[in-house]
């Protein structure tokens, strides 16, 4: 699997490991936006806007954007055509968010899961494959919504 990641100053630690964590399993990312540490503050927004740029002219690549909560990023994420970004704190829905939305975009909290936690979320998340079927309808109906 091919994951673009990326990450406010909220959340370096998290990306970090999140991203040694993919390598170690065999996925590619392809790649890493952020800051180099927290020390400086930056703009969520402008992070998403680009990770997103690079999931939808990747075909088939996953996304993954961490801040504080992950909420800002999902916020962001989801304002552009073709993405479906989910923040995500337990397993199972990290399953169903692309078993039955096909999220193609991981949103984690570094200062809501820590480092154990947000490595079985992006494991699930990567794991799963979306299912089709009535699950392709809604999908659609969610890709209409967003082109107004």
């Amino acid at each position: 699997m091919r994951i673009h990641v990326g990450s406010d100053h909220g959340a370096v630690p998290l990306r970090r490991d999140l991203v040694e964590a993919a390598r170690g399993w065999g996925h590619e990312v392809v790649t890493e936006l952020g800051p180099a540490d927290a020390s400086g503050s930056v703009d969520y927004p402008d992070i998403a806007a680009q990770l997103c740029a690079h999931v939808l002219a990747d075909p088939g690549a996953l996304g993954l954007l961490c801040c504080g909560t992950g909420q800002g990023m999902a916020m962001a994420a989801n304002c552009i055509p073709g993405i479906r970004a989910a923040v995500l704190s337990d397993v199972f829905s990290a399953t169903m968010a692309r078993a039955h939305n096909d999220a193609n975009v991981l949103c984690l909290g570094g200062r809501v899961v820590g480092l154990g936690l947000g490595r079985a979320l992006l494991q699930a998340f990567l794991d799963a494959r979306f299912e089709g079927g009535r699950h392709a309808r809604r999908v659609e109906q969610l890709t209409a919504m967003q082109r107004g």
